[in-house]
């Protein structure tokens, strides 16, 4: 049937990374969304959902809250943690920002840890350039 089609032609997309590495301009021009950029930690405490289709598939993305790691207790890092185990995502992006590659590398040794697909998307490299 359609439905069963339409299904089968859905990825569920998980927008994760450092406060500030970008995530939500990602999620803006992949979605068409016009959602607020800040530079401030706590912008985004909740998700934010918008589809991009391509090819025949839907992309369903998820803008999750900035959080540095998985294993602390702050209100970000609970929901970003519980949003990968609970809605089970089928592929994390993991946005990294080109000019503080270090700090973000520690979410992203977390994340291949939990063994889910995953894609490292390197964002802001021509800042280094500047």
């Amino acid at each position: 049937s359609d439905l069963k089609k339409e299904n089968n032609n859905v990825i569920r997309v998980a927008l994760v990374g450092n406060p500030n590495a970008g995530k939500t301009s990602i999620f803006n021009l992949a979605s068409g969304a016009h959602e607020h950029v800040g530079n401030y930690s706590g912008v985004t405490v909740d998700s934010k959902e918008g589809t991009l289709r391509h090819n025949g598939y839907k992309f369903i993305l998820t803008d999750l809250p900035g959080t540095y790691s998985l294993s602390a207790y702050s209100p970000e890092e609970l929901y970003v943690r519980s949003y990968i185990f609970e809605e089970k995502p089928d592929v994390i992006v993991n946005v990294v920002s080109a000019s503080a590659l270090e700090r973000n590398l520690y979410l992203t040794t977390e994340l291949i840890e939990l063994e889910k697909p995953m894609v490292v998307a390197l964002n802001m490299y021509d800042e280094l350039e500047k």
